[in-house]
């Protein structure tokens, strides 16, 4: 059979879009993938029938350095940044502000004993929440995420919440978990990971198209976070009825764990005065640019702080790093004491990890004591040892 010039011309161009419309196959397939759940979006239409209107729009992240925005190239190509630009470049004539909450290295529980001071004090409409890689290490990952779901919810203005599932390189993150959460909650989630790693098994990509490292996207990685998270906020707003057919908000549910977090709150040395100070004093930790304000500090071995405190769980905050860190150990009443190294090896630099020190406690006040030790890691060179905040769940 003989084929003219034309036929010959559009097979050939046939087969060079081919991989072009694979691609576009593959980007519906991942974006379809991605979605785990609409929920319901009862609060969601309101925050986008608000921007509708014209009026001012507060959108908010919080989760750990993936939410702050590491290792993408500029802070505008941060995930949170991008969610947030589509919110303005949707609804241009309201003025949208974003709140970013992220901080590296933090799970969701300190997320839920912060989130009044860093977050909620700024009244966002909607908050996406991003912990299933970090809440990986927190044995209580349901637990504090239900209290920061609930205290999210439970705020005057009513704000949305939506859930970003990420992931490691050996795809785990801590999504089971956290979807039974959502779930319960009727909440938006995707998940970077149901959409990407069938992907990188099928080896169509590989980790490093869209990761900077183990952990941390980069900026394609970052991208689709975003798109992720706008793609649902972009199907409801495609419905979205009049102002006057607006759903209701729904009420909240029975809480599905002990619901001990709920009401979790972050104290430093601004807002709760020890009633027993030795050889402690007052610093503002330059970690996170002083992000946690004031707290304590020492390196006298024997350095005692006592604090009077009322609530179910007691919980420290403190600094971690490769220096001349030493060990602390805290107590509440004759409950089991904990020890917190203050030393770690890797050189990436310091963080502030999470220490429960107490829970289920009995109503009334408790003595929250903590002592430096003498002891320390056979690396460090010195016991110093700083506390970052008290926090109380009550």
């Amino acid at each position: 059979m003989k084929l003219n010039r034309f036929k010959i011309s559009w097979l050939l161009a046939l087969l060079l879009s081919l991989p072009l419309l694979c691609a576009a196959q593959d980007e519906a397939a991942i974006l379809k993938r991605s979605l785990v759940s609409m929920g319901d979006t009862a609060r969601l239409q309101h925050a986008l029938a608000k921007a509708r209107r014209g009026e001012p729009v507060t959108v908010g992240v919080i989760g750990g350095s993936i939410t702050g925005g590491a290792m993408a190239s500029k802070p505008e190509l941060s995930w949170g940044n991008l969610a947030a630009k589509w919110w303005t470049d949707t609804f241009p004539q309201a003025k949208i502000t974003f709140v970013n909450a992220g901080i590296g290295a933090t799970c969701s529980d300190l997320g839920v004993h912060r989130v009044q001071a860093h977050l909620l004090d700024k009244h966002p409409d909607i908050v996406m929440v991003e912990y299933a890689v970090n809440d990986g290490i927190n044995p209580m990952a349901a637990e504090t995420l239900e209290g920061l779901v609930r205290r999210i919810l439970k705020e005057p203005n009513q704000p949305a919440v939506m859930l970003l599932f990420t992931m490691d390189n050996k795809g785990g993150n801590t999504q089971q978990a956290h979807a039974e959460i959502g779930q319960h909650y009727g909440l938006p989630m995707a998940s970077f990971r149901d959409a990407l790693w069938p992907e990188m098994e099928a080896k169509r990509i590989v980790w490093e198209d869209v990761e900077a490292d183990v952990v941390h996207p980069n900026d394609r990685g970052h991208a689709y976070c975003a798109r992720f998270m706008t793609d649902i906020c972009a199907k409801v707003l495609k419905e979205l009825p009049a102002d006057k057919e607006l759903p209701p908000i729904p009420a909240l549910p029975e809480p599905k764990t002990a619901n001990l977090f709920e009401n979790a709150g972050f104290f430093n040395a601004d807002t709760i005065t020890p009633t027993k100070n030795e050889g402690w004093e007052v610093f503002t930790d330059p970690a996170f640019g002083g992000f946690f304000g004031k707290g304590w500090k020492t390196a006298t071995p024997g350095s005692t702080l006592e604090f009077t405190v009322e609530g179910k769980a007691v919980s420290l905050l403190f600094y971690r790093i490769k220096g001349a860190m030493g060990v602390a150990r805290a107590q509440v009443d004759d409950q089991p004491p904990v020890n917190m190294d203050g030393w770690f090896s890797a050189t990436w630099g310091g963080y502030t990890p999470f220490q429960l020190v107490a829970r289920d406690l009995a109503p009334g006040p408790h003595t929250l004591r903590v002592t430096l030790l003498g002891d320390k890691n056979p690396e460090s060179t010195g016991n110093e040892f700083h506390i970052n905040a008290v926090l109380i769940a009550k």
